[in-house]
Parts: C-alpha cells; sequence; structure tokens
C-alpha cells in the first residue's frame, strides 16, 4: 500500500514569510496617516473595507465627492458594515437597516421608529494624490501633520498597483536613505548624494543622483528628489536628462496587521518639449511619447520596486543593525522613526542595550 496522499505533498523549504514568525513583531503600528485606497477605488455609492492595523476601516463616498471613514462595527448590535449600503448619502445596515447620515448621526430605523442617538465612528480621512489616506495614532491625537498636494505632471492619467505581502512599513520607507542597496539589489552604476537628508518634524527630504546603462541609450543619470511624509508614504520626482523623461512616482506602505503590509505605488510621466521645434508640434512630439512608453516605463518602474518585494516578505528587522561603510544614515533615520511609535518601556530599553559596552547603550538611548 502506498503512502497516503495526504503526506505526499512538497515539503516545506525557502524563506519563511515574516507574517508567519511566532516571534512578537519587533515594531509596532506606525502612527500617522495610511493608504487604504486609490481615489478611482471609491466611485459615489461604493462601499469599500480596508485592513488597517489589525482593524477593519470601512470608506465610501458621498455624492457631493466627500469621502467618509468609519470603523466597522454598527453602533445598534455590530452587523459590520462593509455589508451595508448608500441609499443617497445614506449609509444602511444590513442587518436591522438602520440609517446613518453624512455626519454619522443615526436618521432612522428599519421600523420606522425614532432613530437612536447611536452615531457611527468616524476616522479622519484624506485624499490627497490620487490616494485615500486615513488617520491612526496610538494615543487617539487628532492629525497635527498632512500630506500636501504635490504636483501633476503630464496629460496622462496616473497608472497603479497593489500588493500584499509581509514585512513592515517602515522597511519600506527606510529603504529610500539605504543607499548601498542600490548598486547591490537594484544594479544602479553608481549613487551620490545630492542633497543630504534633513528632517522637519514629521516628513523628511533628500536628493541624489544614480547612473544607470540600458540597451541603445547606454550610461545616463536620473536625478531624484525624495519627500517622506511618516511612516507611510514617500514621493518621489525622477528626472532623466538625457531623454527628458519625468517620472512621479508615489511609494504607499500601509501596516495591516503583525508583519504584513500592503504595498500601493502610483506613477505619472511626462516628456520635455523638444528644443528647436514649432510649439505645436514639440507638443505633439511630448504628447506621443508619453502615450508610446508610459506603459513600459511603468511596468519598468514596478519592477525596479518589485526586487525589494522577496527582501521585505522575509526579512527580520535587527535593532541595533550592525552597520558598515557605504551604508546610508540608517541609525539617524531609526532615532527620527521613534516619534510614530508609543515611547519604549524602560525595561525594553535596558534589555536593548549591548552588555559591557557604553557606545551600546548611547546607541539605543539616542
Amino acid at each position: 500500500m502506498g503512502l497516503s496522499r495526504a503526506y505526499g505533498g512538497p515539503l516545506t523549504e525557502g524563506p519563511t514569510p515574516a507574517s508567519a514568525s511566532t516571534e512578537a513583531p519587533p515594531l509596532p503600528y506606525p502612527s500617522g496617516w495610511a493608504a487604504l485606497a486609490f481615489s478611482e477605488d471609491l466611485p459615489v455609492g461604493k462601499v469599500l473595507t480596508r485592513p488597517l492595523a489589525g482593524e477593519d476601516v470601512v470608506l465610501y463616498r458621498l455624492r457631493s465627492g466627500e469621502l467618509r471613514a468609519i470603523r466597522p462595527y454598527c453602533p445598534h448590535l455590530g452587523a459590520h458594515l462593509g455589508l451595508a449600503k448608500l441609499e443617497g448619502d445614506d449609509l444602511v445596515c444590513p442587518f436591522h437597516a438602520f440609517a446613518f447620515g453624512p455626519d454619522g448621526t443615526c436618521v432612522r430605523t428599519g421600523y420606522d421608529t425614532p432613530p437612536p442617538r447611536s452615531p457611527l465612528s468616524r476616522l479622519h480621512v484624506l485624499e490627497a494624490n490620487g490616494a485615500v489616506f486615513v488617520w491612526r495614532h496610538h494615543e487617539d491625537r487628532e492629525p497635527y501633520w498632512t500630506i500636501p498636494a504635490w504636483h501633476e505632471i503630464g496629460h496622462r492619467p496616473a497608472r497603479h498597483a497593489a500588493f500584499e505581502f509581509s514585512g513592515h512599513a517602515q522597511e519600506v520607507i527606510e529603504n529610500s536613505v539605504d543607499y548601498g542597496h542600490f548598486a547591490t539589489l537594484h544594479g544602479w552604476k553608481k549613487a551620490e548624494v545630492l542633497e543630504p537628508l534633513t528632517y522637519d518634524g514629521d516628513t523628511f527630504h533628500l536628493t541624489m543622483r544614480a547612473t544607470e546603462s540600458a540597451p541603445l541609450i547606454g550610461d545616463f543619470t536620473v536625478d531624484v528628489d525624495v519627500h517622506g511624509y511618516g511612516l507611510a508614504c514617500l514621493h518621489a520626482d525622477m528626472y532623466t536628462p538625457r531623454v527628458g523623461m519625468r517620472m512621479c512616482t508615489m511609494i504607499l506602505p500601509t501596516a495591516i496587521g503583525p508583519n504584513r503590509m500592503q504595498f500601493r505605488q502610483r506613477n505619472r510621466i511626462a516628456f520635455s518639449e523638444p528644443a528647436g521645434l514649432p510649439a505645436p508640434v514639440a507638443k505633439a512630439v511630448s504628447r506621443t511619447a508619453a502615450r508610446l512608453f508610459e506603459g513600459l516605463l511603468f511596468r519598468s518602474n514596478i519592477e525596479f520596486t518589485a526586487a525589494d518585494f522577496p527582501i521585505w516578505d522575509t526579512k527580520k528587522y535587527v535593532q541595533p543593525p550592525r552597520l558598515g561603510q557605504g551604508d546610508g544614515p540608517i541609525g539617524p533615520f531609526r532615532r527620527w522613526a521613534k516619534r510614530f511609535y508609543p515611547p519604549e518601556p524602560a525595561s525594553t530599553v535596558v534589555a536593548a542595550r549591548e552588555p559591557g559596552t557604553r557606545e551600546g547603550a548611547s546607541r539605543v538611548m539616542r
């Protein structure tokens, strides 16, 4: 008699995803704005449920275009409002047909009886640059910083993609200052910092220049201007002078569960109008180039980012890191990033020190 089919499957092998670890997550959920959707995901009348920090958030758009974000359970008897429907601007619970108006108050019941004073639990929501952000803070603080509106380049609609895998949102944002991996993982031939990393409250900024190579083109430079907003939003402007191409990229990692995240990316491109041509012709050439190459350039940009996906999916957050010459300013970045988490208990700080070294203690405490 042969082996049971239940024991004939492939053996478990390969790196274990970070979310499968039985250890406690090394980092809590970060506070601040987190992207839960693209604007296109939320047409008027749609009710959408998305995860954030281990909980569901229900999103919907009013007829005026305004967005609403609420905690997911009906205050009446706890039905999940992700199953609700919109009647005009009223969100109607699927269980007893209690209806809630745009301000969250209960405006009627399914029995035509006086509505109770049981409002929805609303969350702060922000729509900016084609993405929908929801505010979460470990101390329930009101929003004290925002994500500004950026410029819109080109005339073509933005392209976007979303993925889900293991890892922590901080690892994604931290990658922008991990200069060493741009050569070893992404194949940059050379990278130089034009403006060093600076911080301004809950944001940071840096500029760099990369040297890349491509068939038919050879070596070319790309100027990269990066703005970071908290631990869940990066905006990068890239300019390639040799071909006159500009790309505006938004990187949006969102912590959805222990060592689990969703990753969104949104791109727009534009080409400079060639000099020496009549204005109408130059404009037509620029627009034609954008239309012909936007798909290829978007896929190339996603592939560039996706080289990090298996690393984030399986890596372990090492603190303190054993940094070497050639690494970027990861230590200062992590000290800045602490502002988005609850204060560390004193016992945790003491335990994290390297035994017998003053240097180890000072590194943790800074």
